[in-house]
């Protein structure tokens, strides 16, 4: 007698089942993928979403995706996504980013996005280092926080301060939802989809730009065990960055 194996859980149908990601072991990417993947299913909105993978350790995101993706130019990918959702209004836009490619080089494209209040939806990850590259600091580094350039960590006198991403687009006019979550236990993860679900339902309403900050692990650059990792988290990335909605169109809870 034969038996089937089924595993124990079921593959996501927003992402390509036979692909083995690229991320270290521990890194929360590949939770965050799941979740916007789940929630595009859920939305019933996968035939019709097009996804703009940024330069850094998401660069492969469209090796996972089963979705439309376009690769943009470092630091771009709110550009392309404004593009892609001007010219084909009816498709479902986001950008997946890290801290580097958002906050650094890309900085003047989110907040112009942001202020022109685009229609696309930015899943920003926040692993307060340069993942890719092999953990520099990051704008999203926090004080004291050891990097490959800052191995006696980071002097505010120096490097300045961490910037908090959400809370200086909540300074502008243009958008219609920001939030802030964290991947580090289950109970934020299912809290982040649920973020994640309102950015997205945002952009099918039209009311304009939404962006899900996600406060991610970074295991082998922080040089932690992975269980480690998500303990910074929680200890040190969440006092700096509190979790909630900065921003929420009224009548939305």
């Amino acid at each position: 007698m034969s038996v089937t194996l089924r595993p124990v859980f079921e593959p996501t149908r927003g992402l390509r089942s036979d692909r083995v990601t690229h991320y270290c072991p521990g890194c929360t990417h590949g939770v965050a993928h799941r979740l916007v993947a789940e929630v595009l299913e859920e939305l019933g909105v996968l035939e019709r979403t097009v996804g703009v993978a940024s330069v850094g350790c998401s660069v492969l995101a469209y090796n996972y995706f089963l979705v439309d993706m376009q690769e943009a130019a470092h630091g771009r990918a709110p550009a392309v996504a404004t593009g892609i959702k001007r010219v084909l209004p009816d498709r479902v836009v986001f950008a997946y980013q890290g801290d580097g490619d958002l906050a650094a080089i890309g900085m003047a494209e989110i907040v112009h996005a942001a202020a022109r209040g685009e229609n696309i939806t930015v899943i920003f990850i926040n692993n307060a280092n340069y993942g890719m590259t092999s953990g520099q600091m990051a704008p999203t580094t926090l004080v004291g926080q050891r990097t490959t350039t800052t191995p006696l960590g980071r002097d505010p006198a120096q490097a300045g301060y961490p910037i908090r991403v959400a809370e200086l687009l909540d300074t502008l006019d243009g958008p219609a939802y920001i939030a802030r979550g964290s991947l580090h236990d289950t109970a934020h993860v299912l809290q982040a989809k649920r973020y994640i679900r309102k950015a997205f339902q945002a952009q099918l309403e039209g009311r304009g730009f939404s962006l899900v900050e996600l406060l991610s692990s970074c295991p082998t650059n922080w040089g932690l065990e992975p269980v480690e990792a998500l303990d910074f988290i929680r200890e040190r990335l969440v006092p700096h960055y509190p979790l909630g909605e900065l921003r929420k169109p009224e009548g939305v809870r």
